[in-house]
């Protein structure tokens, strides 16, 4: 009951977090059904272009043997083994390339549906696995109606099929084995064609209607309730308390480098307590001013402080403040918008300084 009650709850769709963790674990949608239909399609392009060739030549063998026997020596045990060790060779040559090819459909197939990737979680011993609810789930549940459907797919139709295929030859293939061996291997070669045909247009269609289960029975194990969801986005986004203490430690820092860059500075403009920046303007350095600190309330009240506090300028330009310090970030350049009225301002610096001091 609670696994039908956390299905249900299921109604988002899997992230790509999700999908990327599931395959990382082997979690892939894999269907046997198209495995089987590679491997026997490869029987039938062996049994239609190999092994013909490959039976008559095994044949040739066999017929030397039984109707020419005094070409052979049996004077001792070392003969007998050759003459097997010639009929195994001879038999391989037969056998062995069904198996090759039949495994690299197989291989194909598989590779096709996804590349694979050796996970050691997937082979290491569960004991879930051994539990007998699961068990039970699995053989009663949906996945084994649907294996049980395909299996009876199978036998049923695909044994009907054949058997309806085959009935008007049943009394020529009796008649068949009284014939000469030659021409009842190439009725038997015949009729496994055609079961073969028949199997293959089974196989595909399982192997299709399988592929396509199997995906959308991944795709809806992998479905997360929205609780899932939002502690996933929570986790790839970060806790948002431990954000804000990030960025107000950001800030600080900046804060504190801003005010530790005011003593460098040139003048200081001013609003009279609501809004300071810091402007530094070397000619050598710099080919306009650049903002090395602004503030407002608190922050520009220090700024004010510390420019006093080095003998810095600072001048009261209410409009040149607060237009400065919406406009202009701190390290950068000032636009040249204001070039005229700052450059004022540096004039009546050096102005300043070039007037000689009265002797006290």
């Amino acid at each position: 009951m609670a696994d039908g009650v956390e299905k249900d709850s299921k109604t988002e769709a899997p992230t790509q977090r999700r999908f990327t963790e599931a395959a990382e674990k082997g979690n892939v949608p894999f269907s046997r059904e198209v495995t089987v239909f590679a491997s026997t399609l490869a029987i039938y392009i062996y049994l239609l272009f190999y092994l013909p060739a490959g039976v008559a030549h095994l044949w040739e063998t066999l017929r030397d043997l039984f109707e020419k026997p005094d070409q052979w020596r049996f004077e001792n045990g070392q003969d007998i083994v050759a003459l097997f060790v010639r009929l195994g060779w001879e038999s391989s040559a037969l056998v062995v390339p069904a198996f090759i090819l039949m495994a690299m459909f197989g291989v194909g197939a598989s590779i096709m549906q996804n590349l694979p990737t050796p996970v050691l979680e997937r082979i290491a011993p569960k004991f879930s696995r051994l539990s007998i609810p699961a068990g039970f789930n699995r053989i009663f549940g949906l996945p084994g109606y649907v294996e049980f459907g395909k299996s009876l797919f199978k036998v049923v139709v695909v044994g009907t099929v054949i058997t309806l295929s085959l009935k008007s030859e049943f009394i020529s293939s009796i008649d068949a084995m009284y014939a000469d061996p030659s021409f009842l291997l190439g009725r038997l070669t015949s009729d496994v064609k055609v079961i073969l045909i028949i199997i293959i247009f089974a196989t595909a269609t399982i192997g299709i209607a399988d592929y396509f289960w199997t995906h959308h029975q991944w795709f809806s194990e992998l479905k997360m309730t929205k609780e899932e969801v939002k502690e996933e986005r929570k986790q790839m986004d970060g806790d948002p308390i431990m954000k804000q203490r990030q960025r107000s430690f950001a800030r600080d820092l900046a804060r504190k480098r801003m005010i530790a860059a005011v003593p460098r500075a040139t003048m200081v403009i001013a609003n009279p307590t609501h809004f300071a920046v810091a402007l530094r303007y070397v000619r050598e350095e710099d080919a306009a001013p650049v903002v090395v600190a602004k503030g407002a309330d608190l922050i520009a009240l220090k700024i004010r402080a510390i420019a006093e506090e080095h003998g810095i300028p600072v001048f009261e330009d209410v409009p040149l403040a607060r237009s400065m310090f919406a406009q202009v970030s701190v390290d950068s350049v000032i636009p040249p918008v204001f070039y005229k009225a700052v450059a004022e301002l540096i004039q009546r610096i050096y102005a300043s300084k070039s007037k000689p001091r009265r002797a006290s």
